[in-house]
């Protein structure tokens, strides 16, 4: 008799997100927005400081960087474009304790089906991708928010397991 797996045991993306932090505004940061507009098809986010830090003449307030949030199919379609820039080699240092994933790209003409555009230049960028089991909106919900129970929570090697079966990442040594 073959043994049944619990669907709600089983590991899912839930969200991707691509950052871009430039570090000032103005014609930089709109060139990174284009970028993410050209990488994902959908508008970006900008992200501001919550610091003044006078050195680097930052005030709070100020947009210094921009993000995408994706779900779903493209989120899955653009990191294994992303993945791909990697060699699909990721370290188990790129999985948190909640298994979520992250790891950054220093250019992104090794995104794949991305060429290099002069008048948005060369940027590099972050991305983060949160793996949770199904029902892990009951710890953020507004009413009667509750607590994950700890067998239900997503472990770094249940993530890195899921990664290789459905994305084909292999886990290299840290260099």
């Amino acid at each position: 008799m073959s043994e049944k797996t619990n669907p709600m045991l089983l590991p899912r993306l839930e969200k991707v997100v691509l950052n871009i932090g430039v570090g000032e505004s103005g014609e930089r940061l709109v060139k990174a927005e284009a970028l993410l507009t050209k990488l994902t098809g959908r508008k970006p986010v900008r992200t501001v400081s919550t610091k003044r830090i006078p050195q680097w003449t930052l005030r709070k307030g100020e947009p210094i960087g921009c993000k995408v949030t994706l779900r779903g199919k493209p989120a899955e379609e653009v990191l294994k474009r992303c993945l791909y820039a990697k060699d699909n080699v990721l370290t188990a240092s790129h999985f948190d304790a909640s298994g979520n994933l992250s790891f950054g790209i220093q250019e992104y003409i090794d995104i794949q089906g991305i060429k290099y555009d002069p008048d948005i230049g060369i940027f590099g960028l972050n991305i983060c991708a949160t793996i949770e089991r199904p029902g892990g909106h009951v710890k953020r919900r507004s009413l009667r928010a509750s607590k994950i129970p700890q067998k239900a929570r997503l472990t770094p090697e249940e993530s890195i397991e899921f990664m290789k079966q459905k994305f084909g990442v292999k886990i290299g040594s840290e260099d």
